[in-house]
């Protein structure tokens, strides 16, 4: 006769609720199955008791669970302290600017770009595009890797609508195009999420990135976009 009761089905609405219910679990349901024990031995049939050896084989049972029940208890408790550490650890990215391949927000702010023409072109043309795919900028830029300060203007030097926009890089050789490639640019770190799927760093206007696509970090100096001086586009 199996006299275990039966297992809890925890339907917390918090974390710190279901492992409160947990902790009741196990010290409750150690008293029932005391309670059914002693049950169990008083309403057994005199001319057939039941052996020694089952009421050792349910102890050990339970034992097992409750020892299961505390020891996930305790694993749920290691994995608070470690996700409180990879947020303290988040927090020191906060504040900086980070270097990605992402949709860049205008609002009139310069944009620091750090375009990586071929090595083997003799023409850079950038192009920038808007939340439709429309192609609302198209300039050319020296043929460098080095940072470009980009001030959101459009095809005629009037500052484009404040929203995100996707910036790319054609590189030319004798009038042929070699590559297009999305460009990278650094805007400041506005906050830091962790979850299921990675480490997520929210930029300027929203703009959302994984941690791995992350290429570069740098605190601002004095509030300015880039440690050299950047060059003006026109």
């Amino acid at each position: 006769m199996n006299i275990l009761p039966a297992q809890y089905n925890a339907s917390a609405t918090s974390p710190y609720a279901a492992q409160q219910t947990k902790s009741a679990f196990a010290s409750s349901d150690f008293e029932t199955f005391l309670k059914m024990l002693t049950v169990q031995m008083q309403n057994q049939d005199p001319m057939n008791p039941i052996d020694s050896a089952d009421y050792a084989v349910q102890l050990a049972t339970f034992s097992g669970v409750e020892q299961a029940v505390r020891t996930n208890q305790l694993l749920e408790s290691l994995q608070s302290q470690f996700g409180m550490l990879g947020m303290a650890q988040l927090a020191a990215w906060v504040g900086q600017e980070a270097r990605a391949a992402a949709p860049v927000f205008v609002d009139g702010t310069p944009v620091t770009l750090s375009p990586n023409p071929v090595a083997a072109a003799d023409r850079a043309v950038l192009v920038v595009r808007d939340s439709q795919g429309r192609v609302v900028s198209r300039e050319d830029i020296p043929v460098s890797a080095d940072p470009y300060e980009w001030h959101g203007t459009d095809a005629t030097g009037a500052a484009l609508p404040n929203g995100q926009y996707t910036v790319f890089l054609e590189s030319y050789y004798a009038g042929e195009v070699l590559r297009v490639t999305p460009v990278e640019y650094y805007a400041p770190i506005v906050e830091a999420r962790g979850g299921a799927g990675g480490t997520r760093l929210v930029l300027r206007g929203g703009i959302e990135v994984l941690a791995t696509d992350i290429t570069a970090l740098r605190v601002p100096p004095n509030g300015a976009r880039d440690q050299a001086v950047p060059r003006t586009g026109t």
